[in-house]
């Protein structure tokens, strides 16, 4: 089983967003890592960041990833820092991988003063631009796919996700 399309990109990007109205049009399943996280910890991501720290949070994030791409056929979303682990980048080198690339100015916009964005906590804009600095060139190593979503609204990323999805199939 694999899934059939697996999104990555920074906060703000949409990645969520696209990954469920993706599903709704392929008539597919939906699955996000962040929410599986979630899901089994029984508490938020925000709340494992402070409790346990970022470190324990990534541990338990290549874990879902390992466990979604081996186990989801639909539309996957990643959390932003996925690609962190080299061990999730080698996994992903395997599957159709759509990196949904955004601006700062976009994505500082998008995610706004979100207080759920633990990475993101004080100077927004700066913690933005370091954060997308730091992890751009690992997106780019596991997408077959660039998609700028800067002046896109969701459906038209959809539109062009779809556009990718059916040409590599």
């Amino acid at each position: 089983m694999s899934p059939l399309v697996v999104l990555v990109g920074p906060p703000g990007a949409g990645k969520t967003t696209v990954a469920e109205d993706l599903a709704a049009r392929l008539g597919q399943t939906f699955r996000d890592t962040d929410l599986d996280i979630e899901e089994r910890t029984g508490t938020t991501v925000q709340e494992i960041f402070v409790d346990h720290g970022e470190e324990h949070f990534r541990a338990l994030e290549e874990q879902a990833v390992a466990a979604a791409l081996a186990e989801h056929d639909g539309v996957l979303a990643l959390g932003g820092g996925a690609v962190l682990s080299a061990g999730s980048r080698e996994l992903l080198k395997q599957h159709r991988v759509v990196f949904l690339d955004v601006g700062l100015a976009a994505a500082v916009s998008r995610v706004g003063l979100n207080g759920n964005r633990p990475l993101l906590l004080g100077n927004v804009r700066s913690q933005m631009k370091g954060l997308m600095d730091r992890r751009r060139p690992l997106y780019d190593e596991v997408a077959r796919f660039t998609v700028v979503t800067d002046e896109l609204d969701a459906a038209a990323v959809v539109d062009e996700v779809v556009r990718l999805v059916e040409a590599d199939r």
